[in-house]
């Protein structure tokens, strides 16, 4: 019987699995899409949204638990001053998992998960930014 086996372990300790999750979760909340596998998607999808109701309730408590889940201030920024209020009418299903063929070294099955009303130009516009000031600072 699989009583009380509701999650996916990923072959990862308790700590490790967090970690991953909270790093996964900040780079969703910053390009708003990233590649995965399935699996790791599939276990993501409850975390973020969670999340996204942290946000959408927006009080200090709210941010503090936030905080405490995510690696970074500046995701929990983002979380709260933009995707909170994007999606303040929205009743749930917040990011959608879409399957992506299978990685080519072990052929594991990819999945794309993402915002459901993102914006696109927000996929590596940080990584741009980090780019042109440090072209900036040479010249």
């Amino acid at each position: 019987m699989r009583h009380a086996r509701g999650y996916r372990r990923l072959n990862r300790t308790h700590e490790h699995r967090k970690a991953l999750f909270a790093n996964m979760c900040g780079s969703l909340i910053e390009h708003e899409q990233i590649k995965t596998t399935l699996p790791k998607a599939k276990e993501l999808r409850p975390i973020i949204e969670k999340l996204i109701t942290l946000a959408k309730r927006g009080d200090l408590h709210a941010r503090r638990q936030a905080a405490a889940q995510l690696k970074q201030d500046q995701y929990v920024a983002r979380l709260f001053e933009i995707l909170g209020p994007r999606y303040k009418d929205r009743q749930g299903g917040y990011v959608r998992v879409l399957k992506a063929g299978f990685r080519y070294g072990d052929m594991a099955p990819m999945a794309i998960i993402e915002f459901v009303d993102r914006d696109p130009n927000a996929k590596g516009a940080g990584d741009k930014a980090r780019v042109a000031a440090s072209e900036a600072a040479e010249a």
